[in-house]
């Protein structure tokens, strides 16, 4: 589709980047229109002339379904949706050390990946391919990086495990980049559409750690904070992705791809420490619930100031 909407150049005057922009633009502003108004505030308020007049629930489902949320997770009742968070409580997010290894993940684990997808189309041109090929060509690498999400984020749910399965997004990419760095010049074209495909495709694990950062947020502030400084820590991970590659070291980037090793590693022992973090917590905070007896934990949990993922009876998802 979009090597044929960049062919539309000349129509109306407008180039064809211009049609590509106007035309993605309309149809990503037009759903987020659409679900400003279909998407409802809550469960409790899905009634409306968008959504129908009688709602999604009736109020036994909507009992039903609100009480099985904080049944689930009691911290979802500790603020409602339009209440707002003070300076006190963003500070105290700040400073929960508890989700700071999934923040030191968030900058770097996806930027041995970050590289490929800026420069996918470069890397095939310069291989000796079209605009027309080089389009064909980067299909497989979108389909790969699709068939990765899901595939990869329902494991993870199957397994009941969310950072060793992360680390399976650096096992992927280190062997193509030690390829990348090794193999002699000039490389056979076939060759690079090969590894550029692979290492664009590599396991895309952010569903993951978004929703190992909401679970063991544990209150509704420190979500709400937590997952957007780990969305931000993607962000800057995106900055420093693009910028590995130089001017100075193409075609090949040898020094970039060095680089990218050493970041795949590192992303890789980040993994593991916080799988060893979360559990060493875990087994801990076992250890002495365990010991206390049934009056001591009833006196914790009606006297304790503890709030959120700081209580003896809050396990970390890991």
């Amino acid at each position: 589709m979009a090597f044929g909407i960049l062919h539309m150049r000349g129509i109306n005057g407008l180039a064809g980047w211009r049609w590509l922009f106007a035309l993605e633009g309309l149809l990503t502003g037009l759903i987020g229109i659409v679900s400003w108004f279909y998407l409802p505030p809550s469960p409790t308020q899905t009634a409306s002339k968008f959504r129908g007049k009688d709602g999604w629930f009736n109020e036994r489902e909507e009992k039903i379904m609100v009480n099985r949320v904080l049944r689930d997770d009691p911290s979802k009742g500790d603020m409602h949706n339009r209440q707002a968070i003070d300076f006190g409580m963003f500070w105290a997010c700040l400073k929960d050390y508890h989700m700071w290894p999934i923040y030191s993940i968030g900058v770097t684990w996806l930027v041995p990946q970050v590289p490929m997808s800026a420069y996918l189309t470069l890397v095939l041109k310069s291989a000796g391919y079209g605009t027309f090929e080089t389009n064909l060509l980067s299909i497989p690498a979108y389909v790969l990086f699709i068939i990765n999400l899901f595939f990869w984020t329902w494991l993870s749910e199957k397994v009941n495990d969310r950072f060793l399965i992360g680390t399976i997004s650096q096992i992927w990419v280190l062997p193509l980049l030690i390829a990348f760095e090794t193999l002699g010049v000039p490389r056979n074209s076939w060759v690079t559409w090969a590894l550029s495909v692979l290492q664009y495709g590599q396991p895309y694990v952010h569903a993951i750690l978004v929703a190992v950062t909401s679970r063991n947020a544990g209150t509704v502030r420190t979500r709400t904070v937590a997952t957007a400084l780990y969305n931000m820590c993607v962000q800057a991970s995106n900055i420093i992705g693009t910028n590995v590659y130089r001017t100075e070291d193409k075609p090949y980037y040898f020094r970039g791809n060095k680089v990218l090793i050493g970041l795949a590693c590192y992303s890789f022992a980040l993994f593991i420490f916080a799988k060893f973090f979360y559990v060493t917590v875990n087994r801990r905070r076992e250890k002495i619930w365990s010991a206390m007896s049934k009056e001591e934990k009833d006196e914790y949990l009606s006297t304790t100031q503890d709030k959120g993922n700081k209580r003896l009876d809050f396990r970390f998802s890991h």
